[in-house]
């Protein structure tokens, strides 16, 4: 009898191998006419989303969103993201299916200026929503059916940001 060995679940993404980079896009407001510029490098082993954000054209959005290659999360696990700021606040997006276009389940999040912080967010912590409102009767949110998630910047102040990340992790619960 063979031992059945089970795959162990990815449960990180950093930023120490140039191919990372391929799974991340940019989508800012230019879209529908806005005119916000962003950009993505990896600089330092961080990911690095920089650019300018403008309110012009009723634009104000910028992001990126890691859309190839998705992590096979556990369901109920917080997840812990390390970052590097500029004192803006910013959003935590992640998405259950494969469109550019959708819902999207938001938790925001507060930066503080040139300071590493960690943040955790569990399942409470995200909000469905669809074009900046609230979607009532989404379904549920499990980790394990997040397909795709990025950073948002929206916060209706115009002008550079930069925000950098060094890894986007799942917490295990030790036992």
């Amino acid at each position: 009898m063979g031992m059945i060995v089970r795959a162990q679940p990815n449960l990180s993404i950093s930023f120490d191998k140039p191919e990372e980079l391929a799974n991340w896009v940019i989508i800012n407001d230019t879209v529908m006419g806005g005119r916000s510029e962003a950009k993505i490098r990896l600089e330092d082993n961080l990911l690095s989303f920089t650019g300018s954000l403008s309110l012009a054209n009723n634009g104000g959005f910028a992001s990126t969103r890691r859309a190839y290659s998705p992590v096979q999360w556990l369901p109920e696990n917080a997840l812990k993201v390390t970052i590097l700021g500029d004192g803006r606040s910013y959003q935590f997006r992640l998405r259950t299916n494969k469109n550019m276009d959708g819902v999207s389940y938001v938790a925001e999040f507060k930066t503080s200026a040139n300071e590493p912080q960690i943040l955790h967010f569990t399942l409470q912590d995200f909000t469905p929503q669809y074009r900046g409102r609230v979607v009532r009767g989404a379904p549920n949110l499990a980790f394990e059916d997040v397909v795709q998630l990025g950073f948002m910047l929206a916060d209706k102040r115009p002008g550079e940001f930069k925000l950098k990340v060094q890894s986007i992790t799942q917490v295990i619960n030790p036992s």
